[in-house]
């Protein structure tokens, strides 16, 4: 994180984090503060995060730890003190240091496909309407949105570069222009995104998708493609998607696959090279993003949060979301073996001994 950040190992496993291209609006931040700067706020925080803190009641306790009083550099914090800050810092501090490290992510991780694949989906995070009005959802509910892209490059990594929070009730389709905005990849999303008319402004800007689409949508035979014996697809053709009035202008391709539950699926994508089996088995990858988000609920106490403004809710989002990264990272820098889970729970047994110790436990150092 900076020059002086610990030989611990929890100081090196925030180290990726870089502060030093966001100077002139931390100082801004920090421009009225004495104690809880924004780098001793982050570093609360995720430690927080990590340590599956259930409220700042509960971390207070936590600061009687002399170790983490070295590590913020106070001997003393006011939970009155963090939650200011927390309500206070602008979320776009924390979504710029997320987004660095999903770049650095990109550049380490190997992909397991020619082009990176990206998973796009959302999740709702339920809210206390009593709590938080301003996130109404319904008649009994609050709550907002998490809309993520997951970028898949290989069964031991994936990993979240692109994340947008709304109130609940956005419709996901209204997303798609943030989260889909680099030609040199592949696109996969569920129903929840069906809309032709954007499929086809999709096809013309020259970007490459795959979905599902419902078995009572209209096609248009164009092209009937062979399939082997021996293939798991059961049909591949090439289609117009879409009744006459709303039919589809760009030809797809819908292939027809059973899932290993032995459902019935009828994809569909714009891709008219790629293998159907390949097709098939990148749309499984799908399910990457639902444990994604069950992973970060749970583990990163996502559910439980900090504070009730709208600000406070984005941030403690953000700060899920840099754990998740910098636990990855970890994971690639090491070349380890095990899982992301297993990597946090032993950084917790860990996290004031040396990195040396740490990186012995991830089972690549004899």
């Amino acid at each position: 994180m900076d020059k002086n950040t610990s030989k611990s190992s929890f100081g090196k496993w925030i180290n990726p984090i870089n502060l030093e291209n966001l100077a002139e609006p931390i100082q801004k931040a920090d421009r009225y503060v004495k104690k809880c700067s924004f780098e001793s706020y982050l570093k609360l925080m995720v430690y927080a995060h990590l340590e599956e803190v259930k409220s700042l009641h509960a971390l207070k306790e936590e600061l009687l730890d002399d170790q983490l009083q070295k590590e913020l550099g106070f001997e003393s914090l006011s939970i009155s003190q963090v939650s200011r800050k927390h309500r206070a810092i602008d979320t776009d501090l924390l979504a710029a240091i997320f987004a660095d490290l999903a770049l650095k992510m990109k550049s380490t991780v190997p992909m397991m496909y020619s082009k990176p694949l990206y998973i796009l989906d959302s999740s709702t995070i339920s809210l206390n309407l009593e709590q938080h009005g301003w996130a109404h959802f319904r008649k009994t509910k609050a709550g907002v949105k998490l809309h993520l892209r997951l970028v898949f490059m290989n069964d031991k990594h994936s990993y979240p570069d692109e994340a947008v929070i709304t109130p609940a009730k956005e419709h996901d389709r209204n997303q798609l222009d943030v989260l889909i905005d680099e030609k040199e990849a592949i696109y996969v999303f569920d129903r929840g995104y069906l809309d032709f008319e954007r499929f086809d402004q999709l096809c013309e800007d020259g970007y490459t998708f795959l979905t599902r689409i419902k078995k009572n949508t209209v096609i248009t035979p164009i092209e009937y493609r062979k399939v082997a014996v021996d293939s798991p697809t059961l049909s591949d053709t090439v289609v117009l998607l879409g009744a006459s009035q709303k039919q589809m202008a760009h030809p797809m391709r819908v292939i027809e696959v059973e899932d290993t539950k032995g459902n019935f699926l009828r994809l569909t994508t714009n891709d008219l090279e790629t293998s159907a089996e390949t097709i098939a088995e990148m749309y499984r990858k799908r399910w990457q993003i639902e444990l994604f988000f069950r992973w970060v609920k749970q583990h990163v106490r996502i559910e439980h949060f900090y504070g009730r403004s709208e600000t406070a809710i984005q941030n403690q989002v953000y700060l899920a979301l840099i754990v998740y990264c910098l636990l990855v990272l970890t994971q690639e820098k090491t070349k380890s073996e095990k899982s992301t889970l297993t990597i946090a729970r032993r950084l917790k047994k860990l996290m004031w001994k040396s990195w040396k110790q740490w990186e012995k436990t991830l089972g690549n150092i004899p």
